[in-house]
């Protein structure tokens, strides 16, 4: 799940990511704001689901995929629509 909050004085939204994937131990989430190195690590919840909040600029777009257990890319199936990447498959797009 992605929940965008948009507040009027300021120049970005709050965005919190949801993701419950199956057998994790870990998620964590690469791209934003253009940034694959580093990655912004999901908090485990108390009912199985991972989730982080993170602040994006407004009127900006973002590629990104989850990264679960260390060795599993996923999508988010709530994105706003998916790109085509270098290696052949997709990643999300949220678009703020």
């Amino acid at each position: 799940m992605i929940q965008k909050t948009y507040y009027k004085t300021k120049d970005y939204c709050k965005v919190k990511f949801s993701f419950a994937p199956e057998n994790a131990e870990t998620v964590e989430v690469l791209g934003l704001n253009s940034d694959w190195e580093n990655s912004i690590i999901l908090k485990r919840k108390k009912d199985g689901t991972f989730s982080t909040e993170v602040n994006l600029p407004k009127d900006s777009q973002h590629q990104f995929k989850y990264l679960v257990n260390k060795s599993e890319w996923l999508n988010d199936t709530e994105a706003d629509e998916m790109a085509p990447n270098e290696y052949g498959g997709t990643n999300s797009v949220i678009k703020i």
